[in-house]
């Protein structure tokens, strides 16, 4: 029997075996509630985290267009640059070839569509980044706003990836390779002597409102600036964004009305790099496709004063090969200019 300390008025409080003090009780409730309430607490502040942090892109996986003659196409990138046809997917239920794989290096592809352009005069299909992670990815965006799909999609050819649009509309894939998927079975394949280059530079394409982009590739997938430039000194016609965790980049084709739609193969491009720019022209001259070929094969120096060559397949979409030093050995000063004003 335990009497109240204060009087001896009170009724007289039976213990339990066992049993702790009132205020013993108390305090453990507390201690316990505190408890998790910090847990609580510390999981929110690590969900909030993953949130803000812009999981690893890697670089450009791949960048896929549309034919319009899938052997004019491959005369082009096999006969004439020296890559191979890796692999290829066919349309289901057929033995056509929906989507052939011109391998540029273990890591990098090409990817060329059979079918018609989803936007007439448009030959650029979509643009593909690595990532490490891709559900990570999926749950980065979609606490940006961005409508995804919960699950991860595994691809035909083995591998998990979504999509998502641009500021312009312009489809942007990621994807996470696998063990089972093509690309990793392929590794240490299909890279021939012959090719003009073995690593893709850049991608570039067509952007309305830099702003938007800017906001979307900067502040939201986390790419660097690196440079920017134009024609006239007065007006900037390209800003180049790195990805966030490797070196390859993609460029803005800036403009405030949309160009002529013959044109637009030329804007959206692909930038093949290339230690020797003379080296590389005298070696595609020198190839019997380069008579198929046609055209002239002329070096020129950019405004970014590196020397660089145009080349078009033969839907007009543009084959850029170009040095990574410039000219003098010394980085070119961006421009100053202002982007073009977007069209309302």
């Amino acid at each position: 029997m335990i009497i109240c300390g204060s009087c001896n008025n009170h009724p007289p409080v039976i213990k339990k075996p066992g049993a702790l003090p009132l205020a013993s009780r108390r305090w453990a409730t507390y201690c316990l509630r505190a408890t998790v309430l910090a847990l609580l607490s510390f999981t929110s502040f690590n969900v909030s985290a993953q949130q803000t942090t812009v999981p690893r892109i890697t670089g450009i996986s791949h960048v896929g267009y549309f034919v319009s003659d899938l052997s004019k196409a491959l005369t082009f990138w096999v006969d004439f640059l020296g890559f191979q046809n890796s692999y290829d997917l066919k349309t289901p239920k057929t033995s056509e070839v929906q989507i052939a794989f011109i391998k540029i290096n273990d890591h990098q592809h090409i990817e060329l569509f059979t079918e018609t352009p989803t936007i007439p005069h448009n030959f650029m299909s979509h643009l593909c980044f690595t990532v490490d992670d891709v559900e990570q990815m999926r749950s980065y965006l979609r606490s940006k706003g961005f409508e995804i799909r919960p699950n991860p999609n595994k691809t035909r050819a083995g591998d998990y990836a979504f999509e998502i649009k641009d500021p312009d509309g312009t489809l942007i894939e990621f994807v996470q390779t696998l063990p089972g998927g093509l690309e990793t079975k392929a590794a240490g394949k299909y890279q021939p002597s012959t090719r003009i280059s073995d690593s893709v530079y850049h991608v570039g394409f067509l952007v309305g409102n830099s702003q938007k982009s800017l906001e979307f590739y900067g502040n939201i997938l986390g790419f660097k600036e690196t440079w920017r430039g134009g024609a006239d000194p007065k007006k900037l016609s390209w800003i180049n964004m790195r990805v966030p965790d490797g070196t390859d980049y993609i460029e803005f084709m800036l403009h405030s009305k949309l160009p002529d739609p013959s044109t637009w193969g030329g804007s959206n491009h692909i930038s093949l790099l290339v230690p020797d720019i003379a080296k590389a022209v005298a070696t595609l001259e020198s190839r019997p496709a380069y008579k198929t070929y046609g055209k002239p094969l002329t070096i020129r120096t950019g405004i970014n004063q590196k020397h660089q060559v145009n080349l078009f397949d033969p839907d007009g979409t543009r084959v850029e090969l170009m040095e990574a030093r410039t000219i003098t050995g010394l980085p070119t000063p961006p421009s100053t200019a202002p982007p073009p004003t977007p069209e309302p």
